[in-house]
């Protein structure tokens, strides 16, 4: 600790000057006190001084300076893999008992010298080991995007990261792990070995299809040390066989893709099996069926997208409307625009009315025909045809300039909901091109998201919806959408936020109206570790959202049992996430009373397994060396996990850092300074009033 004065220390000595100045005009004269003894006057002396003293000290502005030391010790992250697939072995018992029990004493052991963290990854990075390898999917790239956004700047030593090597979400963790700067250790877990195993890897299909139509499955099957065998394939819906095939198993190191065509035959969800039969001696029978939910539904809806010149937006807006199967879209420069909407359910406008073309003809279609739009800003953009045409979005002043801006997702947004993984991404997105200027808007939009210009958040609108009436329509203040579906895929190895986003505008504008006062909306399917989410609207005699009166829900599975739940209410609708369900084929029932009117909705939606752990049971070992090997440090097997304490205690790399921290506080507001100005004067009136000075 160090005392320190905002003016010159050379004052000190003049307060303590000051302070005997005083003391001594005060007691030198006062003959009261001079039938006292000595020792009181001088106490008496003594306490003035030293008060007046501190006060003058205390005019200097002192401050006290404390430095603290703290030594952190290094943390050891220690990453388990919880997926199923580790249990799929013939040491599954031994992963159970004995290799928790290592691993157990592996983390009592460094707790002595290290800070251990522990977690476990599988569909997720979660705090704590539970060694119950439930995971039905491995994202091994997250461990890595979790432990760097999370300890990046800490003093960490090393990550243990036990696994089998296998991954089936997320990308590559050898280019994911390219940011760590601390060795990374490595338990292999599982069995390279090649046992007899008869695989379903995959079935290509479409979820959707169509009425009428026929529609294929692709079946891809794989054989392990099955040469010579036989297995029978089999599709069945419900109790009905509707395919049945012998596949002649040729080789040790089998692979065959059979193709089926099935028939659309009636509306609705359908249920399909898709069966190999047993070939002798199979190390296991998990990965030999898969179920397969396929919704048939009727004609395709046809939306437009006109675009004032050539972009990579439009590609990426393409692909991923016709990601589902109830869309169909036909692209056209406007300069090539025939004149036709009639068949079209919505239409897109790509920077449309442009500067060079404003594409006077089409927006009369669209106002007269009262067809839905979507209108993307871009630098074609012309904003002054654009202000003219009331979407509810004015921007002046914009000079021809633009800013980079990010997106950010308005919680309050009601109009349909996203998946709560798309809603984060939205946030890592990078920026979309958006016209600078001054934007006013109406007050009857419904904004989904905002512009964000570097950290700070604007109340400028960068996407969203209105609707009058029947007429509805949905702006994009900006362009470059081609970035978001390349850094999904970056990111996952997959479209489906970007797809999540798109589709579900498209949904919204090209849905016919639905008159009915009460409606439920839900998927048709759901993986059996995806939470189950509904939303409901309520609609008053006026056709506007209500959400005053409370619905209720129930759930019916096959065995007619049922499961009630209660919606929450958003601004102006309701939502619900109703967990999770086993596999099956489920029912629902809802009703609500507005008035002394009852309305009722009905539905029905599957829930599907998921099987991708059991598709590959091969460990890739590789995987886990290469990690290793790139970070420093070292693949060990199951026995030998005992000596990774060993190993890290020998880096003279894994040190702990001592850290020093410095803090200043004004003297005058210690309270224990306070009180020793108040001892210092009761003590010297106690004194003279004691002695009858007073």
């Amino acid at each position: 600790m160090q005392i320190i004065t905002e003016l010159s220390p050379w004052y000190i000595p003049l307060c303590l000057l000051l302070g005997g100045g005083y003391a001594f005009a005060l007691y030198y004269k006062d003959h009261s006190l001079e039938q006292l003894h000595k020792w009181l006057r001088v106490s008496l002396f003594a306490f003035r001084f030293v008060l007046i003293s501190l006060l003058a000290f205390l005019l200097l502005s002192p401050m006290i300076k404390t430095v603290f030391r703290e030594v952190e010790k290094p943390i050891v992250i220690i990453a388990q893999d919880n997926s199923k697939s580790i249990m799929m072995t013939k040491d599954s018992s031994y992963y159970r008992k004995e290799y928790s029990e290592k691993m157990n004493d592996l983390i009592k052991d460094l707790q002595k010298d290290y800070d251990v963290k522990q977690i476990s990854f599988g569909e997720k990075v979660r705090e704590g080991i539970a060694f119950d390898y439930k995971d039905l999917q491995t994202n091994m790239s997250e461990v890595f995007d979790e432990t760097y956004n999370k300890y990046n700047g800490r003093n960490v030593g090393a990550i243990v990261l036990a696994s089998d090597g296998l991954y089936n979400e997320g990308s590559n963790p050898v280019y994911s792990s390219k940011n760590q700067k601390y060795p990374v250790y490595t338990i292999a877990l599982g069995d390279t070995t090649i046992r007899k195993d008869l695989i379903l890897s995959s079935i290509n299909y479409n979820k959707v299809v169509h009425l009428g139509n026929d529609f294929p499955l692709q079946v891809n099957v794989d054989a392990h040390e099955c040469g010579g065998g036989n297995t029978e394939l089999t599709v069945m819906k419900d109790s009905t066989v509707l395919f049945r095939k012998q596949v002649a198993i040729l080789n040790n190191n089998f692979h065959a893709t059979v193709p089926i065509i099935l028939e659309a035959k009636t509306k609705g969800i359908h249920h399909y099996k898709v069966k190999m039969s047993e070939v002798t001696g199979e190390v296991t029978l998990t990965n030999n069926e898969k179920d397969l939910y396929i919704e048939v539904a009727e004609n395709k809806q046809k939306i437009l997208l006109v675009a004032a010149v050539p972009h990579p937006d439009i590609a990426a807006i393409k692909q991923s409307i016709e990601s589902s199967e109830n869309y169909d879209v036909k692209t056209v420069m406007i300069d090539k625009f025939d004149g036709n909407i009639n068949d079209y359910t919505a239409i897109i406008l790509h920077q449309l009315p442009a500067n060079s073309n404003p594409a006077t003809n089409l927006l009369t279609l669209i106002k007269n025909k009262n067809v839905p739009a979507w209108y993307i800003l871009g630098n074609e953009s012309s904003l002054a045809l654009f202000n003219a045409m009331q979407t509810g979005l004015n921007i002046s002043d914009s000079r021809g300039k633009s800013n980079d801006v990010q997106a950010s997702f308005v919680k309050e947004f009601s109009l349909f909901t996203l998946n709560d993984a798309t809603i984060r991404d939205i946030n890592k997105f990078p920026p979309l091109v958006a016209p600078f200027g001054n934007y006013k808007t109406t007050t009857n939009i419904y904004p989904m998201l905002m512009q964000q210009i570097g950290s700070v958040k604007s109340e400028y609108p960068l996407l969203f919806f209105k609707q009058d009436g029947d007429n509805k329509s949905c702006v994009l203040a900006g362009e470059g959408l081609w970035k978001w579906r390349l850094n999904d895929f970056m990111m996952y190895q997959n479209h489906e936020s970007f797809n999540e986003i798109v589709t579900k505008i498209v949904q919204f504008l090209s849905v016919h109206d639905n008159k009915s006062r009460f409606r439920v909306n839900a998927k048709h399917s759901y993986a059996e570790n995806e939470v189950l989410q509904f939303d409901a609207e309520v609609y008053n005699d006026s056709y506007e959202l209500i959400n005053n009166a409370d619905i209720h829900f129930e759930i019916i599975n096959n065995e007619k049992k049922s499961f009630p739940f209660t919606f929450s209410k958003t601004e102006k609708a309701y939502t619900l996430k109703a967990g999770y369900l086993p596999v099956g084929d489920y029912s629902y029932k809802a009703s609500v009373k507005v008035g002394d009117k009852t309305y009722a909705a009905s539905g029905i939606f599957s829930v599907s397994a998921l099987q991708v752990e059991a598709n590959e049971n091969i460990a890739n070992h590789s995987l886990l060396f290469t990690l290793a090997k790139n970070h420093g440090g070292t693949m060990v097997y199951p026995n030998q996990v005992n000596e990774l304490a060993k190993m890290i205690r020998a880096r003279e790399d894994i040190k702990p850092v001592s850290y020093e921290h410095k803090q200043l506080k004004d003297l005058i507001n210690l309270k224990w300074v306070f009180f020793l100005l108040l001892l210092l004067v009761s003590a010297e009136w106690f004194l003279r009033k004691r002695s009858g000075s007073y």
